[in-house]
């Protein structure tokens, strides 16, 4: 008897712990998640695409006139204000020209005075009849010639005078002239030799490409008021570069379906230059108070965008969204995601609808999208 009620006491304890083992068994434990709550932010709806830095104003210098570099006065990469002389040429040719206009003209000058003179000289004989009036005719068409040639002395004492003013290079206009293209010694020819080029870079432009199907939210941000961009240097997104689009072309590409923007910026610092390349970003509109969520909660499945949402007993629940727009590390969504529900941001591999989770951390909300840069 003892033996049997022994043997049933046995079954009975293994019994138990098969049914323990089948409970474990079928309660996997919780999964460790992170997670945080969706919030309601100002999202701004932006475009981001690559552009290129140009100058406000650039002049490729050349000189006016045929001649031999004296000097070069600048430095390159200076500063220059419009109207410095950047660099002189030997003048003394110039100046000879220049004499000898004014020489000529000297003559004629003479010569009109005598003309004048003898104009009213044989006028006067002309009224007493010691003179024909052929002759007073002749003396008038010699004193009018003699105008026209003091006329034309003139006129090439200024040329003469201009080419002279040509002979010393000034800046026209205030930027930061380049590299120095010709040396003393350096023979250079009328509008042929390039001898700088001045650059103004502040404020700066930068072009970029936005594709047609924009057009009507250009129209619509460009009628409510300034089109704003952000601009960052490629490689390194910790300054950012405050514009307003100044140009919207008039025509799209046809050959690639964009339409040309160009956006001014101050650039006070000048830290950035002309020709570099840029990633611009375009704000169109902004999501007033919109349901967002980190970036790394939204996942992506086969019928769509979703987010993992975890309800009150801790279990988690599939929720299909549509993302609208991302700012600063969040996620604008539509769908069944309501302001202050818990979301999954992390964990989601091991994640399956109704699945028991542990929330190990909170995760950070992410920066104030209302503050709009």
């Amino acid at each position: 008897m003892k033996q049997f009620t022994l043997l049933v006491a046995i079954c009975l304890a293994l019994a138990g712990c098969s049914d323990n083992g089948a409970k474990k068994k079928a309660e996997p434990p919780p999964v460790p998640v992170t997670a945080t709550k969706a919030v309601a932010r100002d999202i701004p709806i932006s475009l981001q695409v690559v552009g290129r830095a140009e100058a406000f104003e650039s002049v490729v210098m050349k000189s006016r006139v045929d001649g031999q570099v004296a000097a070069v006065l600048f430095t390159e990469g200076q500063h220059v204000n419009q109207g410095d002389i950047l660099i002189r040429l030997d003048p003394t040719d110039f100046a000879a020209r220049l004499q000898q206009a004014e020489a000529t003209a000297a003559r004629d000058e003479a010569l009109i005075a005598k003309m004048r003179a003898d104009t009213a000289r044989y006028t006067a004989l002309k009224e007493r009849n010691f003179v024909s009036e052929e002759k007073v005719n002749d003396i008038r068409t010699n004193e009018a010639a003699a105008a026209a040639n003091l006329r034309a002395s003139k006129a090439a004492v200024e040329v003469a005078r201009l080419q002279l003013s040509y002979a010393t290079i000034r800046a026209p206009i205030t930027g930061i002239v380049g590299a120095r293209l010709v040396f003393p010694g350096s023979a250079v020819k009328a509008n042929d030799v390039t001898v700088a080029i001045v650059n103004r870079v502040r404020p700066l432009l930068v072009s970029f490409a936005v594709p047609e199907k924009h057009l009507p939210q250009l129209r619509a941000a460009r009628q409510a008021g300034n089109l704003k961009v952000d601009v960052t240097q490629a490689g390194d997104t910790s300054q950012h570069f405050e514009g307003t689009v100044r140009f919207i072309d008039n025509s799209v590409d046809a050959s690639t379906g964009t339409i040309l923007l160009k956006a001014e910026l101050p650039n006070q610092d000048e830290k950035l230059t002309p020709g570099q390349f840029v990633n611009v970003s375009l704000q169109l509109d902004t999501l007033r108070q919109a349901v967002t969520v980190p970036d790394n909660a939204v996942q992506q499945g086969a019928d769509g965008n979703y987010v993992y949402a975890v309800k009150d007993d801790s279990s988690v629940e599939m929720r299909r969204v549509e993302t609208l727009a991302s700012e600063d590390g969040l996620t604008a969504v539509r769908g069944a995601v309501r302001v202050g529900e818990t979301i999954v941001t992390d964990g989601h591999l091991r994640l399956t609808p109704g699945a028991k989770i542990k929330i190990k951390e909170e995760a950070p909300a992410g920066k104030p999208a209302s503050a709009v840069r």
